[in-house]
């Protein structure tokens, strides 16, 4: 075998045993009975300590030397293995078996707090948390900026300065757009009534069925906090259900769809290995945004929701009650609010979301804002930014699993993937003129299509804004989002 060939294959073991390890935090997440969380955590160290001798083995460095690569995904499987080979051999073994120890640890104990709404008792296992990643961060950096190196971990070749720089320019556009709403006065009605539970999991059955999930490779469980995980032959979502709110199950399926479904598009020929999954978070988000944005909530799919769903909850109960019809259900699904929840949020505030987030995280990271400091730097923000007061801990800081399980430097990447989905609604809309009709009988084949040509089948082949400008013909920016947004917004509200 070649020097090639022995990279691949030690690669393809490698992923495999990654795929086992994602399926123990699945099981963590759904089904796991609760007694079991401490040796649990002792499972993953395990698993983190096998995946972390084959990342830094010493053959690696001599493969990637003399690796001649046959193609241009061999290019970029050496290209990917190279930059992961340096960046894991910076983190010493130890450190990385104890994240992976207590981050499977603080899980639970964020579940727990979460539910109890009580979070005293999450502050000093976060506290560990970060201490751990703050370690692991200043490793894998070599000198560089700490943030950064975390960052580049869900999106390669972003920086912090790189975000903040998009979120300055973003932030008074959607703040001015979102006074502009607020300012006509005009408030869609919410929906009212109580929704069951079971027909909101079979309607989101069938979602799944019209997005091109493809069932016999993946599995829809309840969570906590819904989440997508796998790749390839085994791709499986979360959704949950709240009997008051069922946009809640509905377009958390969708959104998670959106990530599914990239991964069980990737090209056959690239599954276990390094290109076999999404080319970053940040792409992986764009996905998940624009089936629950540009496709789920549009006029036209939600012309057809509005009857699926009186047709899934047999008593309108709620959906059409006082003469709410498919016109005033578009604006009732898009219904600009403040509210305490990102999952949850309308399109104008879910930025606003994130970038708290960001820079709450970039100050822990940095050691400038303390874990005991933490609700009440994020509910000043959350005042300033929303002008509500947050009323509990699971309304504020412990609403999201991300900070529990280590997932520091992902937040930003949910605004890329917005950004990044107004460049392909930009790109789409010309290509599918007539994707209106199709939406409008429930449809999202056409799109989920145009979106596996362009991006889902190429995998982590390109780099993640390279994989972008590849699908839309023009590099990525902010532009087309203000643009879809706009537009969508000032039909809705007149303006």
């Amino acid at each position: 075998m070649s020097a090639f060939d022995d990279l691949k294959a030690h690669l393809r073991v490698t992923c495999a045993l990654e795929q086992v390890q994602g399926r123990l935090g699945w099981d963590q997440e759904t089904v796991m009975p609760r007694g079991a969380a401490d040796q649990r955590a002792e499972e993953m160290a395990a698993m983190e300590a096998v995946l972390h001798a084959r990342r830094t083995d010493p053959r690696l460095a001599d493969w990637l030397d003399a690796a001649e690569a046959p193609d241009e995904a061999g290019r970029a499987l050496i290209a990917h293995a190279r930059r992961e080979h340096a960046r894991h051999t910076r983190v010493p073994a130890d450190l990385a078996q104890a994240i992976a120890r207590e981050t499977s640890r603080a899980q639970g104990i964020w579940a727990e707090a979460r539910a109890r709404d009580d979070g005293a008792d999450f502050l000093p296992v976060l506290d560990r948390v970060l201490a751990l990643k703050r370690q692991e961060a200043q490793a894998m950096a070599a000198g560089g900026d700490a943030y950064d190196a975390l960052l580049a971990v869900h999106e390669p070749g972003m920086t912090g300065a790189e975000v903040s720089a998009l979120f300055d320019r973003l932030r008074p556009a959607l703040v001015a757009l979102r006074t502009a709403v607020m300012d006509t006065g005009r408030k869609p009605a919410p929906l009212r009534g109580r929704f069951d539970h079971d027909a909101q999991i079979r309607l989101a059955h069938d979602l799944a069925e019209r997005f091109g999930y493809d069932r016999a490779r993946g599995r829809i469980d309840m969570a906590v906090h819904p989440f997508s995980s796998g790749s390839g032959a085994d791709v499986r979502i979360t959704t949950r259900v709240d009997e008051a709110d069922p946009f809640n199950c509905l377009y958390s399926t969708i959104h998670e769809l959106g990530h599914a479904v990239y991964e069980q598009g990737v090209a056959p020929e690239f599954a276990l290995g390094p290109l076999g999954q999404g080319a970053s978070m940040g792409v992986h988000e764009s996905q998940a945004r624009f089936f629950e944005n540009q496709l789920g909530r549009s006029r036209a799919f939600t012309g057809w929701l509005h009857g699926a769903m009186t047709r899934a909850f047999g008593d309108p109960g709620g959906v059409d009650p006082g003469g709410i019809g498919a016109e005033d259900f578009h604006a009732t699904v898009n219904r600009v609010h403040p509210g305490f929840i990102r999952t949850e949020a309308d399109e104008l505030h879910y930025n606003l979301h994130v970038m708290l987030r960001f820079d709450l995280e970039r100050a822990l990271i940095a050691g400038d804002l303390a874990v005991a400091d933490l609700e009440e730097a994020w509910n000043t923000r959350f005042q300033r930014d929303f002008g509500m007061a947050v009323d509990r801990p699971a309304n504020g800081f412990l609403q999201d699993v991300h900070w529990s399980v280590g997932l520091f430097g992902y937040f930003p990447t949910y605004t890329l993937g917005n950004v990044f989905a107004g460049c392909l609604w930009r790109a789409m809309q010309a290509d599918l003129p007539d994707l209106d009709t199709a939406l409008a009988q429930g449809d999202p084949g056409p799109a989920v299509r145009w979106l596996g040509a362009r991006v889902h089948r190429h995998g982590a082949l390109r780099p993640p804004r390279e994989t972008i400008a590849h699908a839309c013909g023009f590099d990525p920016d902010e532009g087309p989002l203000m643009e879809y947004l706009t537009e969508k917004f000032g039909a809705i509200y007149g303006l």
